[in-house]
């Protein structure tokens, strides 16, 4: 559904170029949901736009829903769903009327302009809101109308930038549920870029990490979390010396570090280890007043890859 090769993006800025996407590769399959992960400036936004047509690669090739991006970016306009960070919808205009005339702006009749708007009201609970004016919905119900409108020409790819941000956690819960549905009820392949590392797990089957114009790591989420060494494990002790010459026998264990009164490291599965370690802490006679494991997460192989955590440089 997407094939790059070579991608590139510079800017000149202050009489300088700044090269902002650099050689991207990407691949992705139809029925793939797929999130792009990457701090500010990262080339996550330059590359986007670069796949939606809004900006003009310096250099390399693309095929996006099956249209050459280059010599043909109508075709990938015609084939694509975009949701930008904006609302689409106009502010001063009722519901009903927005999905209408974007049907007739894809080339639908008046007539199927208005029965594709119902199909979409009833799919993103927006029946009871086809009378209302744009700017009176609530944030999810304004990104709900988005996904509707950016999908309304039945598109086989659908782009979704950042589609939660600013929602509170039930209406980014019921966002979550729509699109999953754009992938397993509609077949449509979604790519969507986030700054929610729980929503990337949540939704994704697969990520690509971008970091300095170039893709630095792809997987799936249990793919890229194997790559951290393991379950961190922390125990708060009564004797940090000894506990560690404990935990240091474990089998797999590394990353050993002690404070005055903790001591932590990685093994391959913490939840297997723990019941033996604590019994052999309670042979030694060292207290444990805390016991705590923590899973990696994505932002921990961010921080693996790049030296950076991506949650504090989004």
């Amino acid at each position: 559904m997407i094939k790059a090769r070579g991608l590139t993006r510079d800017f000149v800025a202050r009489g300088r170029t700044v090269a902002a996407v650099r050689g991207v590769d990407l691949d992705v399959a139809a029925g793939e949901l797929v999130g792009f992960l990457g701090p500010n400036g990262a080339g996550k936004t330059t590359t986007l736009r670069m796949l939606t047509t809004l900006l003009t690669p310096t250099s390399g090739e693309a095929f996006v829903a099956g249209a050459d991006l280059l010599t043909d970016p109508a075709g990938v306009r015609a084939r694509i769903g975009y949701v930008g960070q904006g609302n689409g919808g106009g502010l001063d205009q009722k519901v009903g009327d927005e999905l209408i005339l974007h049907g007739r702006l894809y080339g639908l009749s008046a007539p199927d302009a208005k029965q594709r708007a119902r199909e979409m009201a009833e799919t993103f609970e927006l029946t009871d809101l086809l009378g209302r004016l744009v700017i009176t919905l609530s944030g999810g119900q304004k990104r709900r109308l988005d996904i509707a409108l950016g999908v309304l020409h039945r598109p086989s790819l659908v782009f979704l930038d950042e589609p939660s941000t600013g929602l509170d956690p039930q209406s980014r819960d019921n966002l979550w549920r729509h699109i999953r549905d754009l992938r397993d009820a509609h077949g449509a392949t979604v790519f969507l870029t986030t700054h929610y590392l729980d929503e990337a797990d949540a939704l994704c089957d697969r990520i690509i990490i971008i970091d300095d114009g170039g893709i630095v790591a792809e997987g799936s989420p249990d793919e890229l979390k194997r790559r951290v060494a393991g379950d961190l494990v922390e125990l708060g002790v009564s004797d940090p010396d000894r506990a560690v010459a404990l935990a240091g026998a474990v089998s797999g264990a590394t990353e050993l570090d002690t404070t005055a009164d903790t001591v932590t490291f990685r093994v391959p599965r913490g939840d297997t280890v723990l019941p033996g370690l604590l019994r052999e802490l309670d042979r030694a006679q060292v207290r444990v007043d805390a016991v705590a494991t923590h899973r990696p997460t994505l932002d921990d192989v961010f921080l693996g890859l790049t030296g950076r955590s991506l949650r504090e440089a989004a």
